[in-house]
């Protein structure tokens, strides 16, 4: 496309009804000597204006305001233009106007986008992405939708409504419509923001409207059994036979480091001789796809052959029978208050607990506990991991030792 002549300004424009006391300020574009205008909305006394900078003179809060807005009034008639030159499209005066006035040719439509984006998602799971991810997605979209009818009783609104504003109104929306906590928040926030970011990327938005907007993750205490909180639950004698088998599908993840999820998915078939001929399990998180590789201690042995004789075990081919989800978090605050155990006991405890009172409080790196929980990074492994007390004074005592030679 031929390079234009381009050029902008503010300057003040009599009001009608002011008598020339006051006026509005306008912007005014030009493209190839060709020029239109388009008001700001402000409306300022002619004293207070120099027409050399085209800003308001004073030092006030209010003057401050009016400049600040201006600023950024100036930024996007730059960013109307750009949108122009990414789509080679051609560029006059009343083109950039009718950017600025969210008059275009392509209408976007936020959830119509995000759906798209799930669809497509869902068409790669297995391949790029977990069932789990494509699940929060579309609880993401679910929040993202409900939202919008809320606020503006609509099915849909264009993309070109989104600003700061809606992601913070949305933000408290999640947290207080919705009672989601903060953690949480931001996660459907994350999500999301992809989708935004996606749309910035392609050229849809003129900006990021989550630029400026802190979405921080507050640090969480992760609840672990200690050692003889475990010793507790694993040699409680129970009658009950439900209670007996949940219990045991609990110490199964605790000495394995598997979430529930992982648990169940189990076949016979999974578990393999390993490099020191010793049994493993091999697997595949659900949550990530990552592959795991755990040697098996001999807590979860016994618990495994307790159960290789099971009839669900030997008609579903499953190395464990493990029941639903809810009735294992039911039955294990049976169990908790059978044996002592105030905590609120639900199974991604047992996750934690190997993380920490099984591995890390035992020496093992944590480089180690990391690969063993299926995690990409370290990063993930810390946030997981909580150093037991215990540990650390044995650490510094060991440390005393060495330094009293």
């Amino acid at each position: 496309m031929i390079e234009k002549s381009f050029s902008f300004l503010f300057y003040l424009k009599s009001s009608r009804n002011s008598k020339g006391t006051k006026n509005c300020i306008y912007a005014r574009i030009t493209v190839d000597c060709q020029r239109t205008e388009i008001s700001t909305r402000i409306i300022l006394k002619t004293e207070k204006w120099n027409s050399a900078i085209g800003r308001v003179v004073g030092k006030s809060e209010k003057v401050r305001q009016i400049n600040s807005f201006l600023d950024s009034f100036q930024m996007k008639i730059l960013e109307a233009r750009k949108y122009l030159l990414d789509r080679d499209k051609e560029i006059t005066a009343k083109s950039i106007k009718n950017v600025l006035l969210g008059i275009t040719d392509d209408r976007k439509l936020i959830l119509e986008i995000f759906q798209k984006h799930n669809e497509q998602m869902e068409a790669l799971v297995g391949k790029e992405f977990a069932p789990g991810t494509l699940e929060r997605y579309k609880t993401s979209y679910d929040h993202t939708k409900a939202f919008i009818k809320w606020k503006y009783n609509a099915e849909d609104i264009e993309l070109k409504k989104l600003d700061y504003d809606f992601i913070s109104q949305y933000s408290f929306w999640l947290k207080t419509v919705r009672g989601c906590a903060h953690n949480t928040t931001v996660k459907y926030l994350g999500n999301f923001k992809k989708i935004v970011l996606s749309c910035v990327k392609s050229g849809w938005l003129l900006r990021d409207p989550f630029q400026g907007f802190v979405m921080t993750k507050r640090e969480v205490a992760r609840e672990v059994l200690s050692k003889e909180e475990l010793v507790s639950i694993s040699e409680k004698d129970f009658t009950i036979e439900r209670l007996d088998q949940v219990r045991d599908i609990f110490v199964f993840s605790c000495y394995t480091g598997l979430a529930y999820i992982d648990v169940k998915n189990l076949k016979r078939t999974q578990i393999i001789i390993g490099i020191d001929n010793e049994k493993w399990i091999e697997t595949k998180r659900q949550k990530t796809e990552a592959p795991i590789r755990i040697p098996i201690l001999p807590v979860a042995l016994r618990i495994i052959e307790k159960y290789k004789d099971h009839p669900k075990c030997i008609h579903e081919d499953a190395l464990l029978p493990v029941p639903s989800n809810q009735k294992m978090n039911a039955y294990l605050k049976e169990i908790a208050d059978l044996c002592g155990v105030r905590k609120e006991l639900t199974f991604h405890i047992a996750r934690h607990t190997f993380a920490t009172t099984i591995t890390l409080s035992n020496g093992v790196p944590i480089e180690t506990v990391s690969k063993l929980l299926g995690h990409r990074s370290l990063k993930q492994t810390q946030h997981y991991a909580k150093i037991l007390d215990g540990k650390i004074s044995e650490d510094m005592l060991a440390l005393k030792s060495k330094l009293d030679k």
